[in-house]
């Protein structure tokens, strides 16, 4: 798995519209109308994500680039990454689509403070190129994070708002500690994979408390 710093633009261009296609279909852009008016939007809209993923220094791809993932380690995460990507979401969206869409996410945005007030990683996004799918690179991906978490000794948070994603990630060993729906229909899952190490210290720390 390799760490992308400063790619190329053409390289950024063509990471944006593998991740891009990926979530055209996602239940996060409904407010964005029917999957062919939310195209262009949502590849707008994940141009925008994958940048800053890139800023903060937390996308990882495949050895040969058929898949990505975005892991953030809550105790290095950049404020100013966060900053830019709000602008650049008002500026190059339709101001009412995105508020309406920001609205309803932060309805659905704090179901996972149980583990996120405490150091974690968080899987920003992961996308698979359309024509490498179905062959294990989900899998690999995942792995990789799990990897990371176990090594760090944190737990492994992952958000989805598509029901057959929160299965696939219950599949590779996550939990489904909660679940909350917005007014607008579409339900965040909040999934977390904590680590041998971590929870026998939780387990010793609950018993000498």
């Amino acid at each position: 798995m390799i760490l992308l710093i400063n790619p190329t633009k053409k390289r950024r261009r063509s990471i944006q519209r593998t991740i891009g296609e990926a979530f055209v279909t996602n239940e996060l852009f409904r407010e964005f109308g029917s999957i062919g008016e939310r195209r262009p939007l949502v590849m707008r809209y994940m141009s925008v994500y994958v940048d800053f993923v890139l800023e903060s220094k937390a996308l990882y791809a495949t050895d040969d680039g058929a898949g990505f993932i975005g892991l953030q380690y809550s105790e290095n995460a950049p404020v100013l990454p966060q900053i830019k990507m709000l602008c650049r979401l008002f500026t190059s969206l339709p101001f009412s689509k995105i508020r309406k869409m920001l609205r309803h996410i932060r309805q659905i945005a704090d179901t996972n403070k149980k583990y996120a007030e405490k150091p974690h990683i968080d899987i920003l996004m992961a996308a698979v190129r359309k024509k490498a799918q179905g062959k294990g690179y989900a899998t690999q991906l995942v792995r990789f994070a799990q990897d990371m978490a176990a090594q760090k000794n944190v737990p492994l948070l992952a958000d989805t708002d598509m029901k057959q994603y929160a299965e696939m990630y219950r599949h590779l060993g996550f939990r489904l500690y909660h679940r909350k729906t917005a007014s607008n229909g579409v339900t965040r899952y909040n999934l977390v994979w904590i680590p041998a190490a971590y929870r026998s210290s939780a387990s010793d720390s609950a018993q000498k408390g």
